[in-house]
Formats: structure tokens, sequence, C-alpha cells
């Protein structure tokens, strides 16, 4: 036992440096940082993007959904919770619009921000005119008005980013509960290469999405940090679960697991996926690399 307690944590130390290493690539190379470089340099970030999108993409479909859907049944058929209503799927549906609905609640509190510091800009412009705010012109217009809000539908939106790292995150820690919970040997090394490999690759995605949102860099970097030591925590909170042998445990981890489902599904397909094919330009290109992500987490799937 000592034994397995010096690998689960030799597994800890390895998967919190890999991810650090991987994370902080596209957060500290200024060519990922540069939006305003030329045509080739935004189509290869573009591209990149849509190769991270890609990656999601198969996270969701193979990875995320399939082991929340998995743990949950499992949990159900062991406390015999037989019912025809669809369970599993309402949890992900609940996950969905909880983020749905704190979406809605942000953007509604900051289109009201907006609305009243242009009232209260407008108002005194026309107060100091000629008696009257409309006709003959002398009346500031609101489309030409400096502080008149414009919306950038192609921009990555900070609140969706911030989603997307939480729902990874909250996956990482039942990646590392999968270790933690062993009780082999050889089966946290093997089940630790693959999260290794798979995580890697997801942290990099994850950084490229937070290096190109509007978020300050010493943010992307918090973001990035607490996104490693995620699977480490989940380690250790497996090691915890092992001696305590608490009963409720594997059914919680499964609903939230269910939650962070919801939670992804959500930012893939009405963030990731929109962003990059909505956005003109090489079209079938992005195609292209949006299969190859796809394709090369599927394979790492296939294999591990």
């Amino acid at each position: 036992m000592e034994y397995l307690l010096q690998v689960k944590i030799a597994a800890l130390v390895g998967l919190l440096f890999l991810t650090l290493i991987f994370g902080f690539i596209p957060a500290r190379v200024k060519w990922f940082r540069d939006t305003d470089g030329t045509e080739t340099h935004r189509t290869v970030l573009s591209l990149i993007s849509c190769f991270a999108g890609g990656v999601f993409l198969s996270a969701c479909f193979l990875d995320i959904i399939p082991d929340y859907l998995s743990d949950i049944n499992t949990e159900l058929h062991a406390r015999q919770l037989e019912t025809s209503f669809p369970l599993p799927e309402f949890i992900m549906a609940a996950g969905f619009f909880t983020v749905l609905i704190l979406e809605r609640i942000v953007l509604n509190c900051k289109e009201m921000r907006a609305t009243n510091e242009e009232r209260t800009t407008l108002i005194p412009e026309r107060k100091s005119g000629h008696g009257h705010g409309h006709g003959h012109g002398d009346g500031p217009d609101p489309e030409s008005s400096g502080h008149h809000v414009h919306v950038d539908f192609q921009a990555h939106s900070p609140f969706r980013s911030f989603m997307l790292f939480l729902s990874l995150s909250l996956h990482s820690i039942f990646e590392g509960l999968a270790i933690g919970l062993q009780t082999t040997d050889p089966k946290v090394v093997e089940i630790c290469i693959a999260i290794l490999v798979h995580k890697s690759i997801i942290v990099f995605s994850l950084a490229v999405k937070l290096v190109q949102s509007a978020i300050p860099p010493l943010w992307v970097a918090a973001y990035i940090g607490v996104f490693a030591l995620m699977s480490p925590v989940g380690i250790a909170i497996g090691i915890s679960v092992m001696e305590a042998q608490l009963a409720a445990g594997p059914l919680i981890q499964a609903i939230l697991e269910g939650f962070a489902a919801g939670t992804f599904v959500y930012i893939t397909f009405l963030e990731i996926l929109p962003h990059e094919l909505n956005s003109p330009g090489k079209q079938l290109l992005k195609v292209l690399f949006l299969l190859l992500g796809f394709s090369i987490m599927a394979a790492l799937s296939f294999l591990g």
C-alpha cells in the first residue's frame, strides 16, 4: 500500500508540471496573443483554434458524456433506482440550462449598465443644445456617439471562456479521482499516461481559447494554474475517499459529472464551433482542421 501511495503521488506531481508546461506555451508566447498580425498569421491562428474546437468536440462526445452516463447508470443500478424518466439526460440538461441562465443574467446586467452610461452622457449634451433634442441635426446622434456600444459577435465571450475552464476543471477532478481510487500500481500508471496525453492537448487548446478572449494575461495564468491543479486535487480526493470509504461519494461524483457534461455541451456548441465556423474565409480548411483535432482525440480514446 505504501508503494501504491508513492506511485499516486508521482502521478500527481507529473500531471501538475506537464499541464503547466503545455498550458503556458500559448499564454507566454507572444505569437499566440498577437491578433493584429498579417493575414497568414491570422489564418494560422484560426486553424489552430479550429483544431482546438475539434479537440473539445471529441472530448464532449467521446470522453465526458460517455464517462458520465456510465457512472450515473452504474450508481442508479446499484441503488435500484429504476425509472422510465431519463434522469441522466435530465441532469445533463440542468447543467446546460444553468450556464444558459447565468450567461443571460450577466449579459442583461452588462446591457443595463451600458444603457445607463449612454443616458448619462447623452442627456447633458442635449441640455446644452438649442432647447430641443431633435431636428435640424443639433442633437447628438446615438449611432455616431463615441459612447455607443458596438457588439463584436465574432469575439470570444470571457464568460463562456470561464465556463469552459470551469467545466474542464470539474472533469479534470474526476479524471484525478480515477487515479486516486485505483488499487493496483499498473492501473495507476496506465490511467496516468492516458490522462497525461489527453490533458496536454486539452490544456493547450484551453489556453489558446483563453488567450483569444478579452481576459487579462494575469487571469489567463491564474486559470491555467488552477486548471493544472485540478487533476492533482482529484487524486488527493480519491486517496481520501479510499481511506474514508464514503458510501454516497460515487453518486455525488456522478451528479457533478452530469452538470459538467451539460456545461461542456453548451460551451462546445454555442461558443467554440459557432465562433470558428461563422467567421469568413478558408471554410473547407477550417473543417479539415476541426476533423483533425477530433480524429486525434478519437484515436487516443480508441488506443487507450
